[in-house]
């Protein structure tokens, strides 16, 4: 149940990370619920349960509020996606720990997931340059998977990773609009395979060799 502004305590000072931590939450509650335009520092404040002073000390405006927020919420699906992409040497296996890392990010934060990628600010030059520089980061860690298990150059490698990256996040959002009408699993695995049958395609360069090998012998 969510927390309103007459269950939590108005005044009690807390250290400085908790209060702000307080803060984040509540504004995370605020901008899912009215999106960031119709989302007011006034509404914040009550639902955190302090004064508008004490939030505008650790936040000079809205806007701050929401890039916390953003930072917060890419880093998550980036270390998400690191640990994945490191999780094991088979490259399929890779595939699957990455869609499955993607698909947890959204149903376990799926407010955070909305906020950063179906907000009504997101054309906001600073949330367009961070989610960029997000996507721009998430896409060079797959690529440089893709060189080293496809064989292919820098510029294919990254194309590649971007189509993947794109899938994943189309896949997810389409997934997370209708829950329910098939699971995360199901969903976890259709797009795993698609996306498998398509990256294996281009093998190693010495299962390549070894391919051409054993067809001419």
């Amino acid at each position: 149940m969510t927390a309103t502004s007459t269950d939590r305590p108005r005044g009690n000072r807390l250290p400085r990370l908790a209060r702000r931590r307080q803060l984040l939450d509540a504004a995370l509650e605020v901008f899912v619920a009215r999106g960031y335009h119709a989302a007011a520092m006034d509404e914040i404040a009550e639902r955190a349960g302090v004064s508008k002073p004490v939030l505008y000390q650790h936040f000079p405006g809205k806007q701050e509020l929401y890039l916390a927020l953003l930072d917060e919420s890419v880093e998550r699906l980036i270390d998400g996606l690191r640990t994945a992409l490191r999780s094991n040497e088979d490259n399929r296996e890779r595939v699957n720990a990455t869609f499955t890392a993607y698909f947890g990010y959204v149903a376990e934060h799926s407010g955070t997931f909305r906020l950063v990628f179906e907000s009504d600010f997101t054309s906001e030059p600073a949330v367009r340059a961070r989610l960029d520089a997000a996507d721009r980061l998430c896409a060079d860690m797959i690529s440089e998977v893709i060189k080293e298990g496809a064989g292919l150059g820098d510029d294919e490698a990254h194309l590649l990773s971007i189509g993947l990256l794109g899938m994943a996040q189309v896949s997810a959002r389409y997934w997370l609009g209708n829950v329910g009408a098939i699971s995360r699993e199901a969903a976890e695995q259709l797009v795993t395979r698609l996306a498998w049958r398509g990256i294996s395609g281009w093998p190693r360069t010495s299962d390549t060799s070894d391919a051409e090998e054993n067809r001419g012998s």
